[in-house]
């Protein structure tokens, strides 16, 4: 058996999430709903008469999709390969995804996605910069 590969593992679900978001985002421009309604009509206007809630999720999920896959642009850069930079803006995009009804599940991916990658993070895992592949590491007895 293998180790198991905590970024791959993340990616995965980060790439379910943001996915799930547009779907959501979409879903959305049709049946705007603040997920907080039932507490407050105070966000009312983040989803209408003007769709900005929508048009961040729709732009956040697209986003994460390109940069978790990676298109070949992303691939390989500084970015893509930082996790610290997915630490950061993974709870934005989070937030974002739970304020709307119904990208609320899309934000429960992204918290155990997060949580994934700051265990990858806290054992030192890297991102390779040739997408889905495995870290090199020395050979034992050679230089």
């Amino acid at each position: 058996m293998g180790k198991l590969i905590k970024n791959h593992w993340a990616r995965l679900i980060i790439l379910t999430a943001s996915l799930y978001q547009v779907a959501a985002a979409v879903e959305g421009f049709f049946w705007p709903k603040i997920f907080w309604d039932f507490l407050t009509k105070n966000l009312d206007f983040a989803v209408k008469p003007l769709p900005i809630l929508q048009i961040i999720n729709l732009v956040m999920g697209i986003f994460f999709f390109a940069w978790e896959w990676p298109l070949g642009f992303i691939a390989g850069t500084a970015l893509h390969r930082s996790i610290e930079a997915r630490l950061v803006l993974l709870p934005l995009t989070a937030l974002a995804s739970a304020l709307l009804y119904q990208a609320t599940n899309p934000a429960i991916y992204y918290m155990v996605g997060m949580g994934v990658y700051f265990w990858a993070y806290s054992e030192g895992e890297i991102v390779v910069a040739k997408p889905w592949n495995l870290p090199s590491r020395a050979r034992l007895g050679k230089v």
